[in-house]
């Protein structure tokens, strides 16, 4: 065969070739394929399944994550202003009532202290000269050798110069206890949780600048949405469980409620006071809350009800007087592993699609799943008895 004849041949060969190859191929392969219809005489309609809406009793397990906190906590500061000298203790250390957790520059305390020392030892003085000048008029008012106002003068003295002890007495006291101010004091006993001055720090009288969580009771603190505290538990018990060892546990009950949501997490704080606190939960522990919410009446749905219209949740009810369907938005109140609760939507009586939902659109046609095969079984009882 010679060459000029080798590409005509080839030329007719691809031809056929193509030819032969079936219709199909000529479509994209991801085509979408047309849903499958149970009914050949009747491809509008399609089977799906029903269940009826009841309402009954729902009771939920709530599990949320909180740390443990002291009941009770103290603002530790100064009565007195001052140089910080000298710091005693740390975060996290255990103090008693009259332990000293810092100190502060005496200087000027003890100078008011020398001169309140003086001022007394000079007023005693003057007490002592002012008794011996009243005894002298008294003993010779007695005798006539002196004048009444003397003696009245003598006495008058006598208790100016009382007078000038007792007061500074109460100033040397005072000065005791401003330089008793320089020593910081816990006042109860508890644990350091934070401290705002350094050794050097210039602080004010009432600056606060340690936080004592006080020894005592202890509280779960657990911050939860708004929507759980509309229904607590019954009893308001709840079960604590340290997160680090399941075998620690403590029961507890509601003891306080914010009333206000914060801002930023859209929570509530919600403080749940332990009966007994195990030692091993500590302050800042992690600890697991397990409440069982009181029980209340919704309509419960299967998983395969639900549906998405308009970005929001829906379900597809059926009316049986016209055999069609129709989509509604529905409230969901809790999600669970394989059932949904509605706050809204859903009347009880009614029929809900749980089955067939992605071949519906709105005024369908369908059928019943069920009630065509009873139907079946009809027609083929029928035409038996027929024969």
């Amino acid at each position: 065969m010679s060459s000029r004849l080798r590409p005509r041949l080839s030329a007719a060969l691809l031809a056929a070739a193509l030819a032969a190859l079936p219709v199909t191929a000529a479509f994209p392969a991801d085509a979408p394929a047309a849903p499958a219809v149970p009914d050949a005489e009747n491809p509008s309609v399609v089977l799906v399944r029903v269940v009826t809406a009841t309402k009954g009793p729902v009771t939920s397990d709530v599990v949320l994550t909180g740390d443990i906190q002291a009941q009770a906590q103290t603002n530790v500061a100064f009565r007195t202003n001052g140089k910080v000298a000298e710091r005693r203790v740390e975060v996290g250390d255990h103090v008693t009532a009259d332990q000293v957790l810092a100190v502060l520059e005496p200087l000027v305390q003890r100078a008011n202290l020398d001169n309140a020392r003086a001022a007394l030892v000079s007023a005693e003085a003057q007490l002592t000269q002012a008794k011996v000048t009243f005894e002298r008029q008294k003993q010779l008012i007695s005798g006539g050798f002196t004048t009444r106002p003397s003696y009245d003068n003598a006495e008058q003295q006598l208790r100016t110069s009382q007078a000038a002890v007792d007061s500074a007495k109460a100033a040397l006291g005072t000065a005791e206890e401003q330089l008793s101010y320089t020593e910081l004091r816990a006042g109860v006993p508890g644990i350091v949780l934070s401290r705002t001055f350094e050794v050097g720090q210039v602080v004010q009288s009432g600056q606060a600048v340690m936080v004592l969580a006080q020894d005592g009771p202890r509280d779960a603190v657990f911050n939860v949405y708004e929507a759980l505290t509309a229904h607590p538990p019954s009893d308001k018990t709840i079960q604590v469980t340290l997160q680090s060892d399941l075998a620690v546990t403590a029961a507890g009950h509601v003891r306080e409620i914010s009333p206000t949501v914060d801002a930023a997490s859209g929570t509530v704080r919600v403080k749940v006071g332990l009966a007994e606190t195990p030692p091993a939960m500590s302050l800042g522990a992690v600890v697991i809350g397990r409440g069982r919410f009181a029980s209340r009446e919704a309509v419960v749905l299967p998983w395969s009800a639900l549906y998405r219209s308009d970005d929001r949740p829906a379900v597809w009810i059926y009316d049986s007087a016209a055999g069609t369907v129709s989509v509604r938005t529905v409230e969901i109140d809790r999600y669970g592993f394989d059932d949904i609760v509605l706050k809204g939507g859903v009347e009880p009586g009614e029929a809900v699609v749980t089955a067939g939902i992605q071949f519906l659109r709105p005024g369908q046609h369908v059928a019943l799943a069920g009630q065509a095969a009873r139907d079946e079984t009809t027609k083929a009882a029928a035409g038996e008895g027929g024969r």
